[in-house]
């Protein structure tokens, strides 16, 4: 069965019409092109007499003077001057027509008809004297363009100038144009006129066939017939189509019950979709359903880990009925997974009252690292109105701690054929999760780790807060906390206290404490970063460290 995206008799106008057209304008053009070039050398030739034959008038005017011994007086030049100006007025043949000639300045010396002249044009004539121009140009005179033929006089120190407006002087080559457009338009209205007569005439058997199928089609009738009416291709097409109808009908019923049956696959498929978009990414489904066989391989990416934790959910807990417990919770991590997800971050599970999350899978970001960061902030901000929330109702306050960390991990389905949890595994993973804890300890709402700092630093402001080695980990690395924006005095008591530190960490504790103090009165007493390095270089003063210290803090306790 073929469908007809373009009619036939369309098909049979595109592949005949092109050739007809292009014969016309074929031929159209190259009269015109003939016609044309004629008219325009007959027109250049007649410039060009003219100029020749004012030059050799004023060359014998010139001369009579020569032989009079007359050069000398300005009376007589004056005359001559005026003789070649006469002889120009007999050669000029329409009034757009101007004969004249300039100095050296551009300044009008002899002249058939008055024209005023702009500085710009006095300009180009002069710079056609100084290059001594002979020939056809196109110029600029009076705000008219023109057609000049030139020469240089030198006797009388003239630029001579033969010159037709522009549009006179192609006025000709402009009436060939428009006949022959109209003469091609009127030949391609013809040809189209007669194409289309001639098609329709060969074309309609096919037509009514064409409709008798249509008919068919649109009334799902298909004890209807195809008449044939001609011992033709047509007619076999029209007979074959007939003995089709009934293998048709018999396959129809099986046909629409295949339709219900896939209607049916469908909408499981799209329930299935929408329950699952709640346990893992819509991307992984998406990724599930192109090809299920490679959902168990896993993936070594870089991309940003958090957790985050409610303090003291234990207490809290206890202090609250079942119910109004769960209400919390709901609104707490409604609020919390809509911060994650709208930094294009994926829950990865809840563990109790704490939130595992990442940013870079399945799919990758550019800014996965600095979302992760705005999202742990974001979700300290929303923090304040889910309590303020909290306190209308009279229940429990909620306090949090984030951790944030950037690095490789090992991504992807783990598990077996049948149970797999899409995760991300790794010591980045553990970090991260050790960090959040230690949100506690250093009295920081939000810490992240030195390679997420590299990431972000230039984007968000941050403060260095200790160099610690994890509970299991030797090796240290550089923690910080980080705000959206800081005010005057924050910000200079943030840039000193990153000096310092840095100080610090060079054994540098005399200075250091100098500097840890000013950032202490800076942020107050309960500032407690500055108040432990200030303990810190105390004792070190006192009671300086090893030769071997390093500055690393090490953990014991997750």
């Amino acid at each position: 069965m073929y469908t007809w995206y373009v009619s036939i008799r369309i098909k049979l106008i595109l592949v005949v019409l092109p050739i007809i057209i292009i014969a016309v304008v074929l031929a159209g053009m190259s009269s015109y092109f003939i016609a044309s070039g004629a008219v325009n050398r007959v027109t250049t030739e007649l410039l060009s007499f003219k100029s020749l034959e004012l030059e050799k008038y004023a060359e014998s005017q010139w001369n009579l003077l020569v032989e009079s011994g007359m050069t000398d007086r300005p009376d007589m030049v004056e005359a001559a001057s005026r003789g070649v100006e006469s002889f120009g007025r007999t050669i000029v043949t329409s009034e757009t027509e101007v004969v004249f000639a300039t100095d050296a300045s551009g300044a009008l010396t002899i002249r058939t008809t008055a024209i005023e002249m702009g500085e710009s044009e006095r300009a180009r004539i002069a710079e056609s004297y100084k290059k001594g121009e002979r020939g056809i140009i196109e110029i600029p005179i009076g705000g008219t363009m023109r057609v000049a033929a030139t020469f240089p006089f030198g006797p009388f120190g003239w630029q001579v100038f033969v010159a037709e407006q522009k549009s006179v002087f192609f006025s000709d080559i402009e009436q060939i144009t428009r006949q022959t457009t109209y003469i091609l338009g009127a030949s391609a209205v013809a040809a189209v006129i007669m194409l289309l007569f001639l098609v329709n005439l060969l074309t309609r058997p096919l037509m009514n066939v064409v409709g008798a199928m249509k008919k068919i089609i649109e009334s799902n009738d298909l004890s209807e017939k195809v008449d044939v009416e001609y011992k033709d291709e047509i007619g076999k097409l029209s007979h074959t189509f007939n003995l089709m109808l009934g293998e048709l009908d018999k396959a129809y019923k099986q046909i629409k019950r295949y339709a219900f049956d896939a209607v049916l696959a469908q909408k499981k498929e799209t329930r299935i979709r929408n329950i699952f978009q709640k346990y893992v990414p819509r991307e992984l489904i998406e990724q599930f359903f192109k090809n299920p066989e490679g959902m168990l391989v896993g993936e070594n990416r870089d991309l940003a880990v958090l957790f985050s934790d409610i303090r003291g959910f234990t207490t809290i807990s206890e202090s609250m009925r079942p119910d109004d417990l769960v209400n919390s919770l709901n609104r707490y991590f409604t609020s919390m997974v809509d911060i994650i997800m709208a930094k294009n971050g994926i829950i990865d599970k809840y563990i109790g009252d704490a939130i595992m999350a990442f940013f870079g899978a399945p799919v990758r970001h550019d800014d996965d690292a600095l979302n992760s960061l705005l999202a742990g902030l974001d979700m300290i901000t929303a923090l304040d109105d889910f309590n303020a929330t909290q306190e209308k109702l009279g229940k429990p306050l909620f306090h949090i701690g984030v951790g944030i960390n950037f690095g490789t991990v090992t991504v992807g389905n783990i598990g077996c054929e049948k149970k797999m949890d899409y995760t991300v595994i790794g010591d980045t993973v553990n970090l991260a999760s050790r960090l959040e804890g230690q949100t506690k300890e250093y009295h920081q709402k939000l810490i992240l780790a030195e390679n997420l700092h590299e990431l972000v630093k230039n984007e968000i402001p941050c403060r260095l807060i200790d160099s610690i080695a994890v509970k299991g980990k030797t090796k240290g690395v550089r923690i910080y906390t980080s705000k959206r924006s800081l005010g005057d005095r924050e910000s200079e008591a943030w840039t000193l206290h990153n000096t310092a530190m840095d100080g610090y960490f060079k054994r540098d504790f005399t200075s250091g404490l100098a500097k840890f103090e000013r950032v202490s009165s800076l942020l107050g007493p309960d500032d407690y970063a500055s108040a432990m390095m200030v303990e810190r270089c105390r004792a070190f003063v006192a009671n300086p460290p090893p030769a071997d210290w390093d500055g690393v803090e090490v953990k014991h306790e997750k």
